[in-house]
């Protein structure tokens, strides 16, 4: 897993800050707008200082919300318009990818 120094960390952060509303990128996104394969490194700065910038923009590669914060993301979600889907799981929801996926 890549080393996560300031420099990476102010670049993740930096592109998350830049999702406009109404869509979102996937951690995997994120990392390849960064010329980097470490979506879970993205997940770990996003864990640690995600609370800065619209951490609910950034989702898992399946739709689902940021772990553990399903419930606080669905109110970003509907406020800003994100297209999601019931599902039957603990999270309750997925994101339409197709419909609001922004690439870097």
């Amino acid at each position: 897993m890549p080393r996560q120094g300031d420099g990476f960390v102010d670049a993740v952060l930096a592109v998350v800050a830049d999702i406009p509303p109404g869509t979102v990128m996937t951690y995997g996104d994120v990392a390849a707008t960064l010329g980097s394969r470490g979506a879970r490194a993205v997940g770990q700065v996003m864990a640690r200082y995600g609370g800065t910038v619209p951490w609910w923009r950034v989702v898992r590669a399946d739709g689902r919300p940021p772990a553990g914060h399903a419930e606080a993301a669905r109110g970003h979600y509907e406020a800003e318009g994100v297209p999601i889907r019931a599902a039957d799981d603990e999270d309750g929801y997925r994101i339409d990818l197709a419909a609001c996926r922004r690439r870097g």
